[in-house]
């Protein structure tokens, strides 16, 4: 069966792959990567002679047309994906070209940026009793959002927010927030190219959110986590989760007797 296997390489730290993601590398003759945010070292371990091919100045046809071509002459072909291939990775649409072609796919998960974010920030994004929702969306800018999920009504439930390719909109961000009845004190994270060596972590709220990435020069590859899960002080505020309580019986423990 000719097949290309979409791989998530994670965040931007090399060893972030998965162990299984790394074997499919390694084992290709043909690699395709998102060079403006796949790390070069991680494709270094492609196999020697292997095809490298980078496709950040490649349109979808281009790139879909050569994974094709390479399939039906017998080769190993993986495409890799910076974070995770089911957010934002632009998947689908390459999917249907290569079924078109006759080439199935297969597609290996990896670590999204926004875990790696909220690593980088020490954050649990769903607390007992504040949060227990997380909405991972974007701001509507050149690309439009379907009617329904704007940015106002997804932040009414008042829940953890992670917006992707967000960073050069903070202040459209800002306003649908406040709009949706969000405090000027809410906290949040910008986490800016999360694992990379060179991240860098902003801890800020909605009102000072634009002037502090402005001030770190942030307008491209920035996580923005908001909600008051971000809230520096959450540890010292005793939230407490049912599934280590003494108290709490469940299929492994039994509660203690009150």
């Amino acid at each position: 069966m000719m097949k290309v296997t979409i791989i998530g390489a994670g965040p931007g730290a090399p060893d972030l792959i998965t162990v299984r993601g790394l074997k499919r590398l390694q084992e290709a003759e043909v690699v395709l990567y998102a060079d403006s945010l796949v790390s070069d070292e991680l494709i270094a371990e492609a196999k020697s002679g292997a095809e490298i091919v980078k496709t950040a100045g490649m349109h979808l046809e281009e790139m879909v047309e050569l994974m094709a071509a390479r399939c039906h002459e017998g080769k190993k072909v993986v495409r890799v994906h910076t974070g995770d291939p089911a957010v934002y990775g632009a998947i689908l649409e390459q999917i249907a070209l290569l079924r078109e072609a006759g080439v199935e796919v297969e597609i290996i998960p990896g670590v999204s940026s926004v875990f790696a974010s909220a690593a980088a920030v020490g954050a649990e994004l769903t607390v007992p009793d504040l949060t227990q929702t997380v909405i991972l969306t974007r701001a509507e800018g050149r690309t439009p959002v379907p009617d329904g999920e704007k940015l106002k009504d997804l932040a009414s439930h008042g829940c953890t927010v992670a917006l992707f390719l967000s960073a050069t909109l903070t202040k459209k961000v800002v306003r649908e927030f406040l709009n949706a009845g969000w405090s000027e004190e809410t906290p949040v994270a910008v986490v800016y190219k999360a694992t990379w060596p060179d991240q860098k972590v902003v801890r800020s709220t909605l009102k000072n959110l634009d002037e502090d990435m402005r001030k770190n020069g942030i307008r491209k590859q920035a996580m923005i986590l908001a909600g008051w899960a971000l809230d520096e002080q959450i540890y010292e505020k005793n939230y407490r989760s049912k599934l280590y309580d003494k108290e709490f019986t469940h299929g492994f423990r039994r509660g203690a007797p009150k």
